[in-house]
């Protein structure tokens, strides 16, 4: 067997899981043990999916979260990268802020979810503002940490070359953090999804989670398997994308 025909079929062994899934799914469903109402075959939750498809309804919920999902990560990753160089570098930042700081990042984005929804109501602002404060703290703590891994020889060969603030940040911090951070972005990411799909079966008029809500009332089993499993699959394309981003960033370091 040649090495390329054995690299492509270890390749294909991601396919194996899923396959067994599906196997074991479709075996279950068929045994009669449980109703349809209940477990749904994956040939129904198939025609489910081209009939929600076909309707555009899919695409149309599929697009509002994540619409909702990039404004929330742009604003949660900016801020959180700012905020995190600020308390890496400053004493002063991290005296005052560094408590509250960790005292807050440990409740659970899905925890406020009430408190945002009187603060906000239900329209966009509450599930981008869920968004935010779910990225906003990874990336906030991952920065920090990885800023003060940075050796202190870099900072002082940077003082002696009088860099300004925006190239010490721009040339010395963010290279030499980048492991870090690109890896707080690819946890914020995940579960950023994660918080938005709750917030949605919460408080919402549309997305993926208001879709599984209003199956589930109208004890449509199988609209809400296609949901749940889309919601799966749109979750591993955001991180297995992000994996390659960050490979493509830090190729430098694999030399």
């Amino acid at each position: 067997m040649s090495t390329l025909i054995r690299r492509n079929l270890i390749r294909l062994t991601w396919l194996l899981s899923p396959l067994l899934v599906l196997v074991v799914w479709t075996l279950v469903a068929g045994s009669g043990r449980y109703s349809e109402q209940l477990l749904v075959p994956p040939s129904v939750v198939w025609e489910a999916f081209k009939d929600l498809q076909h309707s555009g309804e899919l695409l149309e919920h599929i697009q509002f979260s994540l619409s909702r999902l990039a404004i929330g990560f742009a604003f949660g990753a900016g801020a959180g990268l700012l905020f995190g160089i600020a308390l890496a570098l400053s004493k002063t930042v991290e005296h005052y802020c560094a408590p509250l700081f960790h005292t807050v990042r440990q409740i659970p984005s899905i925890a406020l979810i009430p408190m945002f929804i009187l603060a906000f109501g239900v329209e966009e602002t509450f599930k981008i503002v869920i968004v935010t404060k779910a990225v906003f703290f990874p990336v906030a703590l991952a920065t920090s940490e990885g800023i003060k891994a940075i050796p202190r020889s870099y900072f002082e060969v940077a003082r002696v070359y009088r860099l300004p603030w925006r190239a010490l940040v721009l040339e010395v911090i963010f290279p030499a953090a980048a492991p870090p951070i690109l890896t707080g972005l690819r946890v914020a990411l995940s579960r950023a999804w994660m918080v938005l799909v709750a917030a949605e079966l919460l408080a919402a008029d549309s997305g993926l989670g208001q879709m599984i809500e209003m199956s589930r009332q109208m004890m449509r089993i199988d609209s809400v398997m296609v949901g749940v499993v889309v919601i799966g699959l749109i979750g591993f394309a955001l991180d297995y994308g992000f994996r390659l981003l960050e490979k493509r960033l830090l190729r430098w370091k694999a030399r």
